[in-house]
């Protein structure tokens, strides 16, 4: 007869069973602070090379920044030498503009004053006083010198009044009587404003 012990069945199934569970509470713990350490160490190695990462790239940007800063404060050296060569060539410009319209002034006063000349009337001395002109010379009528200043006024380029200094009388060797005058007189160009006439004068 064959017999069968099944209690010796059921402890081994017991056993196995022991063995499957993870063991006691102690070796649990010691498992589960075993896990928590690994994974706080690979975060933490994972956060070391991301910031590694990111600080790399922060030198790179701060360095091409550097470089583009380098490039733009000679950019800005060009410009501010190029703002001043601007500025003098500005300066010139005007400069002779002025000198153009200085040099006119004093052709049209001659060519006026020629214009104005009456006959029998002609300049010994012309020279420039401050703004005045003034004018020596010498006619045979008193009325051709009252022409000249009334052609003078006339002209436009002369402001009013002009004024006579003086006038004598000398004779010359051939015994004609000659009138010598001084007159003042201001040359203004046509475009410049005539001085207000002031009341009472």
């Amino acid at each position: 007869m064959i017999r069968i012990n099944l209690l010796a069945a059921e402890r081994d199934r017991n056993k196995k069973k022991a063995v499957v569970t993870l063991g006691t509470a102690g070796q649990k713990l010691t498992i589960a602070c075993s896990l928590i350490v690994l994974l706080a160490l690979l975060f933490t190695g994972w956060r070391y090379w991301a910031l590694g990462h990111e600080s790399t790239q922060l030198d790179a940007e701060i360095a091409a920044a550097q470089q583009e800063t380098t490039r733009l404060h000679s950019v800005i050296q060009q410009v501010q030498q190029f703002e001043m060569r601007k500025a003098q060539l500005q300066q010139r410009v005007v400069l002779i503009e002025q000198l153009r319209k200085g040099q006119t002034g004093p052709v049209h006063m001659l060519d006026q004053i020629s214009r104005a000349l009456p006959p029998m009337l002609w300049l010994t001395e012309l020279k420039q006083v401050g703004p005045d002109i003034v004018m020596d010379g010498r006619c045979t009528t008193l009325t051709g010198l009252s022409e000249f200043v009334s052609n003078l006024e006339a002209s436009g380029y002369f402001k009013r009044s002009v004024e006579i200094v003086n006038t004598t009388s000398e004779t010359s060797a051939a015994a004609n009587e000659l009138i010598r005058f001084t007159i003042k007189a201001m040359f203004q160009q046509p475009g410049e404003a005539a001085p207000a006439v002031k009341a009472g004068g």
